[in-house]
C-alpha cells in the first residue's frame, strides 16, 4: 500500500483543460466516494482549486492505482485518457508526500508563497474526511503538509516574497489603467465567496471608492457589502440578472463565482461606452474571452496571469521555506516507518504471548495440586518476564525503523523470532515499473525528493 497524486496543475496543463476537471465541493466529495469503490483504492482526497486538480489515494499498488484513478477522471470530467495523459503528473510514496507538503507551502503555486492553497488543502481534507473517504495513511499525509504549510508561512519571509493571486491580478488591472491605485474608482464584484471576499477586501486597499456586488443569492451579496462598509467603503447590491446596468457604472469588474457558465459576454456589456478592466478569476472561466475584442476592454484572467507570473522568490526566504518541508518530511517517513513495523512487533508479542499461555497450560497440568492464587502468581510472573524480555527489543526495532532499511529488518525479526510466515504476509510488494511503461504520464518517481 502506498500515497498515490494524480494531479495537474498550471505547470503541466492549459486552463481550457484544467477547468473540464474542476470540482465544487459536492463533486469532490462524489468524486472521492467513486474512487474508493474501485478495487485497488483503500483513501481518497481531491484538491480542486483555480490553478490545480489533484486526486491523493491511497493504492495498493502503482500501475492499478494510477488506472483506477484515470478511470475515475474519466468518468467525472467527460475528458478522454488520451487528452488526459497528455497534462497528468504522478508521484507515488516519499515523491507523493513531499509534493503534497510543496504545495502547502505554497511553492508549488502559480504566484510562489501563496496562502490561499494552505486552507484550500485543509478544506479539501475537512470534506473528504466528513465523507468517510479519508483513513490513517491519509489523515497523516494531511497533517503533515497543513504542519510544514504553516511552519513555511509563520517561519518564514515566503509570504512577502510572493502576492495572493486576486492581490497579482489586481496589481495587473492597476497597471492596465495606467494607474498606482484606484482611487476615485468603482468597482463591481460578481460573487460572493472566498475569492470575491478577498478581492472586496484588495479593492478596498487599493481605494476604490464605490463597490457593487451581485450574486445570484441576494442575501450572500448583502453580507459582502456590509463587510465593505463597515471597513470604510460605501457598497451598494444589485440583483445578479442586473449587473449589465451595473457594469456600465463601473471602471473594473472582478468575476468570481465558478458558476460553470459566462457571467460576462460581448452580449452583458452591450455598448456600454469608455473603457474597463474586467478580472476573471474562476475556474471554469466566468467571463467570455470574446470580450477582449471589444473596444476599449481589458480582460485579465488566470490563464493569462500563469504565462505573466514569474516563479522568482527571494533566495533566502525560499531556501528557509524548503528546508521547512525537508525537516517535515524526514520526520514523516520516521514516523511512517515506525507504523509500517508496528504490524512485526505486534506479531512478535502475539507470538510470545502465545508461547507463555502454552507453558503455563503445560504447567497447570503438571502441578495440579497448585492453588488458583498460586497459579494466578505464576500467570503474572511470567507476564512480567516477557514484557521485559521484548522491552528492549521493541524500542531498539522503532529506533532501527526509523532509519534503517525495513525489508532487511523485517527478515532479521522473522528469522530471529520464527516470524517468516507473519513477515511476508505483511510485507507491502516491492514497487518497481519503468517510466516507458506509462508513456504520456510525466515525472514517474519513486526517489527521493531531492531527486524530483
Amino acid at each position: 500500500m502506498g500515497v498515490l497524486v494524480v494531479g495537474m496543475s498550471h505547470h503541466s496543463a492549459p486552463v481550457a483543460v484544467l477547468e473540464k476537471l474542476s470540482m465544487d465541493a459536492q463533486h469532490r466529495v462524489f468524486a472521492a466516494t467513486a474512487l474508493i469503490e474501485e478495487a485497488p483504492l483503500s483513501e481518497a482526497m481531491i484538491i480542486s482549486t483555480c490553478n490545480r486538480m489533484e486526486v491523493y489515494v491511497v493504492a495498493e499498488a502503482f500501475h492499478p492505482g494510477v488506472r483506477a484513478v484515470m478511470d475515475v477522471l474519466v468518468r467525472c470530467s467527460g475528458v478522454n485518457a488520451a487528452d488526459l495523459r497528455r497534462y497528468l503528473y504522478v508521484r507515488y510514496a516519499d515523491a507523493a508526500a513531499y509534493h503534497a507538503m510543496t504545495v502547502a507551502a505554497g511553492l508549488d503555486s502559480m504566484v510562489v508563497g501563496e496562502q490561499q492553497i494552505l486552507g484550500q488543502m485543509r478544506t479539501a481534507y475537512q470534506d473528504a474526511a466528513g465523507a468517510g473517504t479519508v483513513g490513517p495513511a491519509l489523515h497523516a499525509l494531511a497533517q503533515s503538509a497543513l504542519r510544514a504549510g504553516k511552519r513555511v508561512h509563520t517561519e518564514t519571509e515566503i509570504d512577502s516574497a510572493g502576492a495572493s493571486m486576486v492581490s497579482v491580478a489586481l496589481d495587473e488591472a492597476c497597471a492596465a489603467m495606467g494607474r498606482a491605485d484606484l482611487s476615485g474608482r468603482t468597482a463591481v464584484v460578481l460573487g460572493a465567496g472566498a475569492m470575491s471576499s478577498l478581492a472586496a477586501t484588495q479593492l478596498g486597499r487599493l481605494g476604490v471608492e464605490r463597490l457593487i456586488v451581485a450574486n445570484r443569492t441576494r442575501e450572500r451579496a448583502q453580507r459582502l457589502a456590509e463587510h465593505s462598509s463597515q471597513a470604510g467603503v460605501a457598497a451598494e447590491v444589485v440583483d445578479f440578472d442586473a449587473r449589465a446596468e451595473a457594469i456600465e457604472r463601473a471602471d473594473i469588474v472582478v468575476s468570481a463565482t465558478a458558476s460553470g457558465g459566462f457571467t460576462v459576454t460581448p452580449e452583458v456589456l452591450g455598448t456600454a461606452p469608455g473603457s474597463r478592466v474586467l478580472v476573471d478569476l474562476s475556474l471554469p472561466r466566468d467571463i467570455d474571452d470574446a470580450v477582449d475584442d471589444l473596444p476599449g476592454i481589458h480582460l485579465i484572467n488566470i490563464e493569462r496571469l500563469s504565462a505573466s507570473i514569474g516563479q522568482s522568490v527571494a533566495g533566502p526566504a525560499r531556501e528557509a521555506a524548503e528546508a521547512i518541508v525537508a525537516e517535515e518530511m524526514e520526520a514523516y517517513s520516521t514516523d511512517q516507518r515506525v507504523r509500517e513495523i508496528a504490524p512485526v512487533v505486534t506479531e512478535l508479542r502475539v507470538a510470545a504471548s502465545r508461547t507463555a499461555d502454552d507453558e503455563l497450560s503445560k504447567l497447570r497440568t503438571r502441578l495440579p495440586q497448585l492453588g488458583d492464587d498460586e497459579f494466578a502468581e505464576v500467570t503474572r510472573a511470567m507476564k512480567r518476564v516477557v514484557d521485559k524480555l521484548l522491552h528492549h527489543p521493541t524500542v531498539k526495532i522503532k529506533e532501527i525503523a526509523s532509519a534503517g532499511d525495513m525489508e532487511d529488518l523485517e527478515t532479521t525479526i522473522g528469522e530471529l523470532f520464527g516470524l517468516e510466515d507473519e513477515v511476508v504476509a505483511h510485507r507491502t510488494p516491492t514497487f518497481n515499473f519503468e517510466a516507458s511503461q506509462l508513456t504520456g504520464l510525466c515525472d514517474l518517481k519513486r526517489q527521493a525528493p531531492n531527486g524530483e
